[in-house]
């Protein structure tokens, strides 16, 4: 029994992982694999066994998992974006919330024939999106505008308060108080509301006062951060059921918008625990779904979906950005992007097993209705939002722009020749006069510090995928990828190599962790490249041909020459780095850029 206890939970980590790593590598959305491989391993084959493998453990690990998640969502949210869409998330969460929940369950009443109590339960569980479904998309968008911006937050504060508004439904059917609900659910909503704000506000204030007075040490401090959220999910279930959620989304976004401690070591830690728990769950729900589901899905659930798709997700849209300001395409945008997630399918599981348990025949149909309803919608939103995204020019399929720090001469020239070739470069500096000298000579430059935390939201960034640090300061070009990993990946920041250090010796690996890949040459240290400028080299562009490729390229100006760039007839930006041979990659038909030497 221990073994296969000891498989299963194997099993459900390997899928879990394995199907996040493979949706990455074929480019297709993390959440449709997770469920098909999770409904593979359970009711199809009958590998996973998830009510013997955890029985009545299955839903109290459910519930602390996505407190874990919202938690991480959370520290994701800082107030400064509410400026470009704060009134249209308040009315998303609220008059949005309520649109949904109506259209829902009048849908689920009259295509679906459920009974009224049991059409105000399903649509009051689909009101979720949740950021398990909503982040992955717009990770792989990137949409420009406030938009994106709308959807995070929504997705984030959506799912506490959509558990709140099924758990209120729950209780008024238990009663049989249906008639009564509305002006119980406000007052219970109000209360819940209260008890999260408290706990979680007392979370933040008590996880901020440890750590100000170094009470725990670095290696300890996630842990400790994991600790505070467990106490305070719990702490507010006390209080109220179900406001343990909305204690730790508050929680989060009250540690990410102080500043007293650093929680960036946090955040990294939950980043990764969530992707841990995200695909564990989708494997464990999924798994759940009984084989006898498939007889439910018939036209009258398409119908369904259709119904949230085209009627329920645009009225609410275009109630809450009323008089908002937003442009249409980020109306139509916004119109087209509900998925459901992790929450929904959670809470229909334990939610259908109580009403059954209580006596109510069709509480069996919400679970699979829910399941139906989340592969549909994160199949049709991730396949289709992202070809949306960039015919409504809210984002690029690859963005190939870069940001340079350092506007010094060197970087403008470099950026002169990047701009010729039809590639978005922005110059980021704190020398006034450096970001001066950028603009007369029509380049984009940002003047401010590239360490302070709001820089990255003052640049704009549409079309911008990479970093490259190359200022003359070796500490500043480490810091400043490492400030950057978090907005593009570590893959794409990059920095000069440190002078007099060579990066493949002892030395150079133990730091590979706090700096960004090495450009260009090992030897291309700035104090390199500044002097072979400032003796006359220059930046210039050179189109190979298959009569005058790269190898020709080095003959004729020599090992002086310092490859940079290489862009090819799509605008494909090749980076010369030190990890790999990168002229293999560089063909006839594209423009080498280089520093070439020339006359003093």
């Amino acid at each position: 029994m221990a073994e296969h206890a000891l498989i299963g939970l194997a099993l459900i980590l390997i899928l879990g992982i394995g199907a996040q790593w493979l949706a990455w590598r074929l480019r297709l959305p993390a959440i449709l694999l997770l469920l098909l491989t999770g409904i593979l391993a359970g009711p199809v084959t009958g590998l996973l066994h998830v009510n013997e493998l955890l029985g009545d453990l299955i839903f109290p690990v459910i519930s602390l998992a996505i407190a874990v998640i919202l938690f991480e969502g959370g520290l994701t949210l800082k107030l400064g974006e509410l400026r470009a869409a704060g009134s249209v998330i308040t009315r998303l969460v609220t008059v949005g919330a309520l649109v949904t929940w109506v259209v829902t369950s009048l849908a689920a009443r009259y295509i679906l024939n459920l009974d009224t109590q049991m059409a105000v339960m399903l649509g009051a569980i689909l009101v979720v999106t949740g950021p398990t479904v909503i982040g992955p998309l717009l990770r792989q968008i990137r949409p420009s505008g406030p938009s994106g911006i709308a959807l995070k937050w929504e997705g984030i504060l959506i799912d506490p308060l959509g558990v709140t508004l099924t758990v209120l439904v729950f209780e008024a059917i238990l009663i049989g108080e249906m008639t009564q609900a509305p002006g119980s659910i406000l007052l219970g909503m109000v209360a819940t509301l209260g008890a999260g704000a408290l706990v979680g506000a007392l979370g933040a204030l008590g996880l901020i006062f440890v750590l100000r007075r170094h009470w725990v040490p670095d290696y300890l401090q996630g842990s400790v951060a994991l600790l505070a959220v467990m106490a305070a999910y719990a702490g507010a279930d006390l209080l109220r059921p179900e406001a343990g959620l909305l204690s730790v989304t508050l929680m989060g976004i009250a540690l990410a918008n102080q500043r007293w401690v650093a929680v960036r070591h946090i955040v990294e830690f939950k980043e990764n625990l969530s992707i841990l728990l995200i695909g564990s769950l989708f494997i464990l729900l999924a798994a759940r779904l009984e084989p006898e589901a498939l007889q439910y899905l018939d036209g009258r659930v398409l119908l369904f979906l259709l119904a949230l798709v085209l009627v329920a997700r645009p009225l609410a849209i275009w109630i809450s950005s009323a008089r908002a300001g937003f442009a249409l395409r980020d109306k139509v945008f916004l119109s087209w992007l509900a998925p459901r997630g992790i929450v929904a399918a959670a809470v229909a599981s334990l939610f259908a097993e109580r009403l059954e348990a209580a006596g109510f025949e069709q509480a069996g149909l919400l679970a699979p209705y829910v399941f139906f309803t989340i592969i549909f919608t994160v199949a049709l939103y991730g396949l289709t939002a992202a070809p949306l995204a960039r015919f409504l020019k809210l984002s690029e399929p690859n963005p190939q722009g870069l940001v340079l720090v350092g506007a010094h001469r060197l970087n403008r020239a470099i950026a002169q020749v990047l701009c010729q070739q039809g590639i978005r470069v922005i110059l980021l500096d704190k020398n006034f006069n450096n970001v001066a000298q950028a603009q007369m000579e029509g380049l984009l430059a940002h003047y401010g510090n590239v360490l302070a935390e709001e820089v990255i939201e003052e640049m704009d960034l549409t079309g911008i995928g990479r970093l490259l640090a190359m200022t003359g300061n070796d500490e500043v070009n480490a810091l400043a990828a490492l400030h950057f990993s978090e907005t593009f990946g570590r893959t794409n920041v990059y920095q000069l190599p440190t002078a007099g250090l060579d990066t493949a010796d002892k030395a150079g690996r133990a730091v590979l962790h706090l700096r960004g890949r090495v450009l260009f040459e090992e030897t291309a240290n700035f104090q390199r490249l500044e002097s072979l400028f400032k003796s006359g080299g220059r930046v210039k562009a050179t189109k190979l041909t298959r009569h005058f490729d790269f190898e020709d390229f080095k003959k004729q100006h020599g090992a002086d020459a310092v490859p940079l760039f290489a862009v090819d007839k799509v605008g494909q930006v090749t980076i010369f780095t030190t990890e790999v041979d990168t002229a293999l990659e560089v063909g006839p038909e594209q423009v080498l850029i280089s520093l070439a030497p020339g006359k003093p």
